[in-house]
């Protein structure tokens, strides 16, 4: 079994002025089941904000998104909750997504977007 939790894309160029519908994709690309409890997604280049996970099992090849500002259940429900936009849609940023124990298990930079 394999345990490989990775930030596959980062939707950063949203709608409205503050962007809520931006988001970062996440997918389990190991064998086994992963719970994300107490794990971290956070936007490197600001440090903040950061957004915690409730326990949640994510699947063998399940994928969520983390949204700025909007909620979508079909996606895992979550959200940063916060009201302004979070990813620079004009200069490079990126996230970083920790595991319960504050070790960095992935980070992508963008450009390419998702």
């Amino acid at each position: 079994m394999t345990v490989a939790v990775v930030i596959e894309c980062i939707f950063y160029d949203g709608t409205g002025p503050s962007e809520p519908d931006e988001y970062v994709r996440i997918r389990n690309t190991g064998t086994a089941a992963v719970d994300l409890r107490g794990w971290v997604l956070v936007d490197v280049a600001d440090g903040y904000p950061a957004f915690e996970f409730p326990s949640h099992t994510l699947a063998p090849g399940q994928e969520v998104r983390v949204y700025t500002n909007e909620v979508h259940p079909e996606w895992g429900g979550f959200s940063f909750g916060y009201g302004r936009a979070i990813w620079h849609n004009t200069e490079p940023d990126a996230a970083a997504l920790l595991d319960s124990h504050g070790n960095e298990v992935s980070r992508v930079t963008y450009p390419p977007g998702c």
